[in-house]
């Protein structure tokens, strides 16, 4: 007699009815509900058979995805939405009829002077259309000008912090939705089956900045297999990832075949797909084991490797060393990957800051998107390169000579993308020549989630999951719209 008959063989009639009714209440609320589908331990395991039967929808343009945040808002005005009747206006105060009684955040509400400030940069004309770009502080971006799309007309409903990155990686200012790189683990798997789904990093050594939240990767209602893996720079790349000491390789699969045994037996009997979750999981850790040691190591990269990706690319967790494990994982077939980078929150002494900034991302950026063309990669991989908002064209505090600072605008903002199905060397939208209101071509930030999962194949009105009675998507409930003209 197995272990699970003997269990039941000892129940009491009491017991029984009570853990049926467990049973039973549990399949009825999932089935009002709507919970996510359950698969076996066996599914679980296999790569081929970790998505969604019936995905993707059509034939993809991309298989992966890299997303290079830059969370605290860069200013577009600074970087790429340049106009060179900009300095004409610079010093005088933002019209009302530029405004539009739009509302402020509360930084600079209590302003009674809004003055106009210009960028206190040099731009120059890049790529066959001659796109403006901020020739001082981005001059590896201008190289790359052929290979991306610059969208300038990015908009959000957000204008803090929180609420804003929120809603461009989860498409809801509500907490606990999960997020882009969760629903494409849930919704395509993964052809790796010893590295995670979703990664996420964060560089270390830069500006302090806005917090970053493990919720920004969350699986949210989603099965918990398909949260984001942070992996770190200092010690184990993934918190617990080396066995305690005197525990063998051995040992420890004796231990979890024995753990995945009990799990199937208790999975049975109350029918919980988190268990099911947490068998992969474990499997999914004891695989990364072997797999993750020999991804971080970057000592068989190349000198000019390193040199593509600019000084800072040989130290661990720098925004450039981050880049090039990036590129690593592309290679791998880890679908999404997403690099944050913080310190773009520049209410003031911005011309100096920001130059910081750039001095940190310009370099390696670039160097992953010439990267990922020289290896083939850059065809079937989406990168993104943007943050939550925009800066206003207004100066926050008191405008010098040589310095402001600017407060969070998310009416428009600049946001670039390459490969994977965009169109290469465009400029998308137009803004007024205030920087401050879109005058062609909005995409709101739920228009290009919708946009790069068309690239992946998903038709993003098809892909939901029914929760709490509500019918809940990555691209929120708007009305969110492919954007045909970004598509090559």
């Amino acid at each position: 007699m197995n272990p699970l008959e003997e269990y039941q063989r000892q129940l009491t009639r009491r017991q029984l009815l009570s853990r049926s009714r467990g049973c039973l209440g549990a399949a009825a609320l999932a089935s009002l509900l709507g919970d996510v589908p359950r698969l076996s331990a066996a599914s679980q395991s296999n790569p081929d058979q970790r998505g969604l039967p019936g995905l993707p929808h059509f034939a993809p343009k991309a298989k992966r995805v890299i997303y290079l945040f830059m969370a605290g808002g860069p200013s577009h005005i600074d970087l790429f939405d340049y106009k060179p009747e900009l300095k004409k206006i610079h010093g005088k105060e933002l019209p009302d009829s530029i405004r539009k009684g739009q509302r402020l955040t509360g930084m600079t509400s209590g302003q009674k002077a809004f003055p106009c400030v210009a960028p206190m940069f040099n731009f120059k004309r890049y790529g066959e259309r001659g796109t403006w770009i901020n020739s001082d502080i981005l001059p590896h971006t201008a190289s790359i000008a052929d290979d991306i799309a610059i969208i300038r007309t990015m908009n959000t409903e957000a204008i803090n912090h929180d609420p804003a990155i929120t809603y461009i990686n989860t498409g809801t200012q509500q907490l606990g939705r999960p997020s882009f790189g969760a629903w494409l683990s849930y919704g395509l798997g993964s052809p790796n089956k010893d590295l995670p789904a979703y990664v996420v990093m964060i560089s270390v050594g830069n500006a302090p900045g806005q917090a970053l939240y493990s919720r920004l990767w969350s699986s949210g209602n989603l099965p918990s297999r398909h949260q984001g893996v942070q992996f770190r720079s200092a010690g184990d790349p993934v918190l617990f990832l080396s066995d305690p000491k005197g525990l063998d390789r051995g040992l420890r699969r004796k231990m979890l075949d024995g753990l995945a045994k009990l799990n199937e037996e208790k999975s049975q009997l109350s029918g919980d797909p988190e268990i099911e979750a947490r068998i992969a999981q474990y499997e999914m850790a004891y695989r990364m084991q072997t797999s993750v040691p020999g991804l971080m190591d970057l000592s068989g990269e190349t000198k000019a490797t390193f040199e593509m990706y600019g000084p800072d690319s040989e130290k661990k967790g720098t925004f450039a060393s981050n880049c090039i494990l990036a590129r690593r994982m592309a290679e791998r077939g880890v679908p999404f990957i997403q690099l944050f980078q913080r310190g773009w929150d520049q209410h003031g002494n911005l011309p100096k800051a920001i130059r910081n900034n750039c001095d940190k991302v310009d370099q390696p950026a670039a160097a992953l998107v010439k990267d990922l063309k020289q290896r083939g990669l850059l065809d079937d991989t989406v990168v993104i390169f943007g943050g939550e908002f925009g800066r206003t064209i207004y100066s926050q505090g008191t405008l010098t000579k040589d310095n402001h600072g600017r407060d969070h605008h998310g009416r428009c903002f600049s946001t670039w993308v390459a490969g994977g199905g965009f169109k290469p060397g465009i400029d998308y939208g137009e803004t007024d020549d205030y920087c401050y209101n879109i005058v062609k071509d909005p995409v709101h930030i739920n228009d290009l989630n919708a946009s790069v999962l068309h690239c992946l194949g998903i038709d993003h009105n098809r892909f939901s999951v029914k929760y709490q009675g509500l019918d809940l998507k990555l691209t929120g409930v708007d009305g969110a719209q492919v954007v045909k003209g970004l598509l090559s």
